[in-house]
């Protein structure tokens, strides 16, 4: 079995280019394929192999203490599902181009997994305020799968975001908003922008989808995660929809 794992992790890195050189003969001297992104602000990656070869470069990249938080998310297919190996150094881990939305500054308020499947559960969070859950993924991405009954928007890139979500700002004013993407590093982003701009009442999921799905399963969301690389999606289970070669999108979550 090929052990798949997507992280990110937010920090300040002084020298991109070297970090990304590192990664890269790691990842080569280890069999590894997949996508890394290097940026001022951290790391984003997406790798596959075998299971202790991948865990080995972790460990590597946990042991600068920058990256000791990291969180990685594990899933498993038969087949390795990247064709090559992408290394990059990138403006931003994922482009949003908002100055306000650094989470080098400090996170925007979370909601764990368990807790947002009770609120689903009870339709309103613990103080009986009612809950819309925010897709902040493109419409491509929404296909495969969202929550059930989830706001979504016709957007193909992540920068139009805010654009999209403005013609819904005030039916949104008096419930609790809680923002989720595949794996969390977009609503990272959106999040601290969309405070910044007076949205209060905005949580993110931590973890993301894939987070949800690894913690507490499928409860309250239909269909699959779309994910970037040759096994398309995985649903809530973690399976893929298919379990064979194929090519990587670029890395994003």
């Amino acid at each position: 079995m090929i052990l798949n794992v997507a992280a990110y992790h937010f920090t300040a890195v002084d020298n991109p280019q070297a970090l990304a050189e590192e990664a890269r003969a790691r990842a080569v001297a280890a069999g590894l394929l997949g996508t890394v992104l290097v940026a001022g602000e951290g790391i984003n990656l997406f790798l596959a192999g075998a299971g202790e070869a991948v865990r080995t470069w972790v460990d590597w990249l946990r042991a600068e203490p920058r990256f000791a938080g990291l969180v990685v998310k594990e899933s498993y297919s038969r087949a390795q599902p990247f064709q090559r190996l992408k290394v990059k150094v990138k403006p931003e881990l994922i482009s949003f181009r908002r100055a306000d939305a650094s989470p080098l500054q400090g996170r925007a308020p979370t909601v764990a997994p368990a807790d947002l499947a009770r609120w689903i559960g009870q339709g309103c969070d613990d103080n009986g305020r009612r809950l819309v859950l925010l897709d902040t993924r493109n419409r491509e991405e929404v296909g495969h799968g969202s929550f059930v009954g989830a706001l979504t928007l016709p957007i193909d890139n992540f920068t139009e975001l805010p654009a999209a979500l403005v013609p819904h700002r005030d039916e949104l004013a008096d419930a609790t908003v809680v923002s989720f993407c595949t794996g969390g590093i977009r609503c990272e982003k959106a999040a601290l922008h969309l405070q910044a701009d007076g949205m209060d009442n905005l949580l993110q999921l931590d973890g993301g989808i894939l987070g949800y799905f690894e913690q507490v399963g499928g409860f309250g969301y239909d269909g699959r995660c779309f994910v970037f690389d040759g096994r398309v999606a995985l649903d809530p289970a973690l399976e893929p929809l298919i379990d064979g070669d194929g090519d990587e999108a670029m890395a994003t979550g």
